[in-house]
């Protein structure tokens, strides 16, 4: 169950309404980086969460959050769109950096949805789910909201440096700071939940002796010279879940050629490969 009491989580005002920084701001919304895309990522996972109760309890407590992040930032925008004179949409059209990646304001705002925000990426593009994780294996799903994080306050920081307004950069700046939390929270999940030695590889509970263990921890080169590729903390060494040795291999083709045989009759393929 859910609750509201009408109040917005954090305070957002708009000193200057700018509709070309609301469709920017509309990334952050339907963007796959966006808030809808963590909010319904977390829901799924907390409704498929199986074990202890407590990571389903993180799961739907920041799912609930990220819902106010988005009536947060759909306040914003249309704030933003919001009395914005024409002028000012073309002063910044006319900047070859804004006019480039911008190209002015997105016109479904005000079309589709008279001056407020939609469930739509910076290009108008609906959010269409594919971007949810939510893979019932608790390791993978927190690792996954690690990226998810990242990615989301890689954004927001983007975000903050575009404007000067006061306000967004105010709200901004609580959305980078819930992402920092956010990243360590479930970095800390995963540390309870045993670490990399404890997690990895996932799913942790598949027997390595049943995997074929001579690839197991070999970083693999595909240069066509033959060469061995560039060598990192990935190549050699104790292995980060703690379960072998890292080595470097220069890969050879292990298979042969393939050889799918004749077309079937009928298969509308041409009479020279039936």
């Amino acid at each position: 169950m859910f609750y509201t009491d009408n109040k917005l989580q954090y305070p957002v005002r708009v000193e200057t309404p700018n509709p070309l920084f609301a469709r920017a701001l509309q990334q952050a919304i339907g963007g796959i980086e966006g808030e809808v895309r963590v909010a319904m990522q977390y829901f799924f996972q907390a409704c498929g969460a199986r074990g202890n109760n407590k990571f389903r309890d993180l799961l739907m407590n920041t799912a609930a959050e990220e819902l106010g992040h988005i009536e947060m930032l759909a306040t914003a925008v249309a704030l933003n769109l919001e009395g914005a004179p024409l002028s000012m949409q073309e002063e910044a059209a006319g900047d070859p950096i804004n006019g480039a990646v911008l190209g002015g304001m997105n016109l479904k705002n005000l079309l589709s949805a008279g001056l407020s925000a939609m469930p739509v990426d910076s290009d108008g593009v609906p959010f269409d789910m594919s971007h949810i994780y939510a893979s019932g294996n608790i390791a993978a799903d927190m690792t996954a909201n690690v990226t998810a994080e990242s990615t989301g306050r890689t954004l927001a920081v983007r975000l903050y440096n575009m404007t000067n307004d006061p306000g967004m950069k105010d709200m901004l700046a609580y959305l980078i700071a819930r992402d920092t939390m956010h990243q360590n929270q479930f970095m800390a999940a995963l540390e309870e939940l045993g670490g990399a030695e404890g997690n990895f590889p996932i799913p942790n509970s598949f027997p390595q002796d049943m995997e074929t263990q001579e690839f197991s921890y070999a970083y693999l080169g595909f240069q066509a010279d033959g060469s061995e590729p560039a060598q990192g903390r990935w190549s050699k060494g104790t292995s980060m879940d703690g379960k072998g040795e890292f080595t470097t291999r220069v890969f050879k083709p292990l298979g042969d050629e393939p050889n799918l045989g004749k077309a079937k009759p009928k298969s509308g393929a041409q009479s020279q490969q039936i």
